[in-house]
């Protein structure tokens, strides 16, 4: 693969279609967007682990939704990591990139950096939230943390809540090429059957704790054609979906090619925070003056500074509060 076709698919998600077999799926590929994502932190390698495996599965999900706002993904546990929070933005026009950010919070006294990632989570959930903006109603969906990585808890989510059979194979670490400093790339592809009458799904599922796989849910030729793409999907390799040395499109020939393949237009992804001083007064405008008073520091100003993208906020605490006075406008 040259540099510019690497550039080209970087920080993409490309659509398809398995014509032979009623199964869509996505095949994402991310550098530079997780590059940025990472360094507005400085995580230990165990949670930069669990950010890049959210960050690419949610480049993947929030690209099957028509989304008039945001799609968030979340992960709450007990664990040392206690929060993986990411959100992605649909694009506001065609062409235009989508929008990825992320955070998480952790306990450093507790990180174990001899354990795998996930089990830094411990019990919890992953949950996932839909926004569709002013006037629509946000959705939210839950399922416990179980099956070993992230990607497991969002197969057991569609499998659950969607009844749609999904599957996820996903790679992500820090990559060595000629002529860049080390950096986080991340690669992916999702497999989902599309939705047909007359599913089947189980009554006892047969994951972990009882949960729903996407196996549990098919039936008959349905259930072959899954399975058959299954096994196919399983033979990817890891540096085939992180790249470079081979595209997107020609993985998925590779992998697809008896499946007839169809490709649809890529949508390219960047790395973009929505914080903004409005919301962030709009967040402060429920306290009163003497609340204000209690956050205001030694420098006569209220600070506040947003996790996501780390901008920081100083403003006049005699316009914050449902008591405050408006912020004098500032003319250009």
């Amino acid at each position: 693969m040259t540099i510019a076709t690497k550039l080209a698919w970087d920080d993409t998600v490309l659509p398809f279609q398995l014509d032979a077999s009623g199964i869509r799926g996505r095949v994402a590929r991310l550098d530079g967007v997780l590059d940025q994502v990472l360094k507005q932190h400085a995580y230990p390698s165990v949670i930069e682990a669990l950010v890049a495996e959210m960050a690419v599965l949610t480049a993947l999900i929030g690209q099957t939704i028509k989304l008039r706002w945001k799609l968030s993904l979340q992960v709450r546990g007990k664990g040392a990591a206690r929060l993986i929070a990411t959100d992605y933005y649909g694009p506001t026009e065609d062409g235009e990139p989508a929008r990825i950010r992320a955070y998480a919070s952790y306990d450093v006294d507790r990180l174990d950096p001899a354990a795998s990632p996930f089990s830094q989570i411990g019990e919890g959930y992953f949950a996932v939230m839909l926004d569709q903006g002013e006037g629509m109603l946000p959705y939210q969906g839950f399922t416990p943390i179980a099956g070993g990585s992230l990607s497991s808890c969002a197969e057991s989510y569609f499998a659950q809540s969607e009844q749609i059979p999904t599957r996820f194979q996903l790679a992500f670490g820090e990559s060595a090429e000629p002529g860049r400093p080390m950096h986080w790339r991340a690669g992916g592809i999702m497999l989902q059957h599309m939705p047909a009458v007359g599913g089947v799904a189980a009554e006892q599922g047969s994951g972990e704790g009882g949960l729903l796989t996407h196996a549990d849910i098919l039936g008959g030729a349905q259930s072959e054609d899954w399975n058959r793409a299954n096994l196919l999907l399983d033979t990817v390799e890891e540096l085939e979906m992180i790249g470079p040395s081979v595209t997107p499109s020609d993985l998925l020939v590779r992998l697809f090619h008896e499946e007839s393949p169809r490709v649809f237009d890529a949508q390219p992804v960047r790395f973009g925070c929505s914080c903004n001083e409005d919301k962030v007064r709009n967040t402060m405008s429920i306290y009163s003056q003497k609340d204000i008073a209690k956050m205001t520091t030694e420098a006569g100003v209220v600070t506040a500074d947003c996790q996501f993208c780390g901008a920081h906020y100083e403003m006049d605490p005699k316009t914050l509060g449902f008591e405050g006075k408006p912020a004098a406008k500032v003319h250009e």
